[in-house]
């Protein structure tokens, strides 16, 4: 064997496709489609999930709470940050990740520094939020100058 990829089942297939080329309006639906908002807040919560999961020793061996409360409450919160991160395509999403938020803070009834911590995420929670949907709407705009552009 040469190594050649025209040696592998199938290449002469691809060689001979035509390959098309994007227009300009499936380019913009392509580059608007992806969402930074989306981006941002997974990442707050995929840190804040750490954050929860770490909470459930301290509500045990500090706070005195029950072990089995400890676990539902600690790793259930962290659990539901990381999946609410995958939820994020559906609006929905975004009221489930708002409540994390509150629970966060919540959580300061039982460990004080929660309210800090769960402050702190909330902040970057909202300012994802609030940053992402002006990148989108300035990033759509930008885009459908070019599509004009390239239209006229």
């Amino acid at each position: 064997m040469s190594g050649d990829l025209s040696d592998t089942p199938g290449a002469e297939a691809s060689e001979h496709q035509e390959t098309r080329e994007e227009t300009p309006e499936e380019i913009v639906a392509r580059e608007t489609a992806k969402s930074p908002r989306r981006a941002m807040c997974a990442a707050v919560l995929t840190l804040q999930s750490v954050a929860l999961g770490l909470t459930t020793p301290v509500m045990i061996t500090v706070a005195g709470v029950p072990r089995t409360t400890a676990l539902v409450v600690g790793l259930g919160l962290a659990v539901l940050a990381l999946l609410t991160a995958g939820l994020l395509r559906k609006s929905w999403g975004y009221h489930i990740g708002s409540a994390i938020q509150v629970a966060s803070i919540g959580l300061g009834f039982v460990i004080d520094l929660m309210f800090v911590v769960g402050g702190v995420f909330a902040l970057l929670w909202f300012g994802a939020v609030y940053l992402g949907r002006k990148i989108e709407r300035e990033k759509s705009a930008a885009w459908h100058a070019w599509l004009a552009e390239q239209q006229a």
